[in-house]
Formats: C-alpha cells, sequence, structure tokens
C-alpha cells in the first residue's frame, strides 16, 4: 500500500518540487531508510506515532460519550434544558480548536493561581471532547430524529417507560444510523490532533517540527510528516468503510 502511495502522490509531488525548486539542494538522504543519518530521523519520527493514534482514540470515544450526554437536553419537553443544549453545541462549535486548546492549557490553569495544570495529552484531550462532542451531539439528534415515532409509540404501548424506551428502542438503532458519520468524525479528530503539537505532545508532528530544529531540511521532513498523515488517514477511511459493509450500513 505505501508503494502504491509513493508511485500515486509521492513522485509527481517531487517531480514538481524539483521543477520549481530554483537553487533549493534537496537533500532527501535526512529521511532515507538506508542512509545512517536517514534511519535514525525516520525512527525518531515514527516515535509519535503511537501518541497520534492514541490521543486519537480515546478522544473519539469520549466525544462520543459526551456528545450522548449533551443530545439528552434536547429530547426533554422542558425548553430551559433544550436551551443548555443549544448554548454548548454552539459556543464550543464557534470556538476554534487551537484557540480552545491555549485557553485549556495556558489560560485556566491561571484562573485557579497554578493549583490546576495538566499535562499536553490531557489538555488536548478536554479540547477535542469539547470540541468534537459539540458536533457529535448534532449527529446522535439526527440520527435519534430518524427513529419513526410509530416504534416508540408500541414501545410506550408495551408499558416501557421513557428511560427503556430511549435504552432499547432509540438508541440501538439511533446508533447504528450515525456509525458511518460518527467513524468519519473520527478520521477528523485524527487530523485535528496534530495541533495539540503547539502545547508540547510528543506527535507526528511535534516530532517532526523538533527534528527540523536539528536538521535545518523543513521541506524533506514536512514532506514525510504530509505522507504519514496520509497513510493513516487512508488506513482509517478503509478500515470504516470495512465496517460499514460488515454491518451492512447504508
Amino acid at each position: 500500500m505505501i508503494k502504491l502511495i509513493n508511485k500515486i502522490f509521492f513522485l509527481p509531488i517531487f517531480l514538481l518540487l524539483m521543477s520549481c525548486s530554483g537553487n533549493y539542494n534537496f537533500a532527501w538522504f535526512v529521511i532515507n531508510p538506508w542512509h545512517s543519518q536517514g534511519s535514525s530521523n525516520l525512527y525518531f519520527l515514527l516515535g509519535g506515532l503511537w501518541t497520534t493514534i492514541w490521543i486519537s482514540l480515546v478522544s473519539l470515544f469520549l466525544s462520543a460519550l459526551v456528545g450522548l450526554l449533551v443530545t439528552l437536553p434536547h429530547l426533554s419537553p422542558n425548553k430551559y434544558f433544550k436551551y443548555l443544549n443549544l448554548a454548548y453545541v454552539e459556543i464550543f462549535r464557534a470556538i476554534p480548536v487551537l484557540v480552545l486548546l491555549l485557553w485549556i492549557y495556558y489560560g485556566l490553569p491561571s484562573i485557579f493561581g497554578g493549583s490546576l495544570s495538566f499535562n499536553p495529552f490531557v489538555a488536548g484531550v478536554i479540547t477535542l471532547v469539547l470540541h468534537e462532542s459539540a458536533f457529535i451531539s448534532e449527529i446522535y439528534r439526527s440520527g435519534i430524529q430518524a427513529i419513526k415515532k410509530g416504534q416508540v409509540e408500541a414501545a410506550k404501548s408495551l408499558g416501557l417507560n421513557p428511560t427503556l424506551v430511549f435504552i432499547k428502542v432509540i438508541l440501538p438503532q439511533a446508533i447504528r444510523i450515525i456509525t458511518p458519520a460518527l467513524l468519519n468524525q473520527g478520521i477528523y479528530i485524527l487530523k485535528m490532533s496534530s495541533l495539540i503539537s503547539v502545547i508540547g505532545l510528543g506527535d507526528l508532528t511535534r516530532r517532526a517540527n523538533e527534528l527540523i530544529v536539528t536538521t535545518y531540511r523543513p521541506l524533506e521532513i514536512y514532506s514525510f510528516l504530509v505522507l504519514e498523515y496520509l497513510v493513516l488517514v487512508l488506513i482509517a477511511s478503509f478500515v470504516v468503510r470495512k465496517i460499514e459493509r460488515k454491518f451492512q450500513i447504508k
């Protein structure tokens, strides 16, 4: 798969860069696995892979849970609960992810006089969860609204209380409906996780920035970083399509 990506994407980009390079002296040996320095650099760059994957998975899982909780007030007949849902969704969808991250990591601890602080991983997860749960809440809402009212009425006629109706009838069907959108949101989280590098999280992007400081080869290092995320997203997209087919989600 990596060879195919190289042929389709990397070669045309390489030729384009060569044609526009002017007097730039390329130094691809810095990411050449058969070169001693390149091999060491690649090992360092790939060291951030697990951090990128882990923060994306944790953030997706927690965002799905928080998103469901945020959706519940919208289902209430009480208009004030609906306003709470609306306020949460509109506020966190409107704030840029990077701005929210900087506020949580640098700004929020100052309110408590330094007694409260987060490491980069925790701050990153909180940021992604707050931001993404607002979007996922809307995904849940659309899935719940897609359930036919007749099924809800039938469940109530059998004597199920509203809580059991939601847990046993509405939620299972809604989850099946929203699974494609939820998984695609996970791919979006994977890409947005690169922003966490600005506060020191040792992910793929942070490793690339650190290596550029010592090698002074931004073009070559960032080209490999692009390839890393490209492969990750393509693999994630492939897995999502497999899951959709397996469960026959349409």
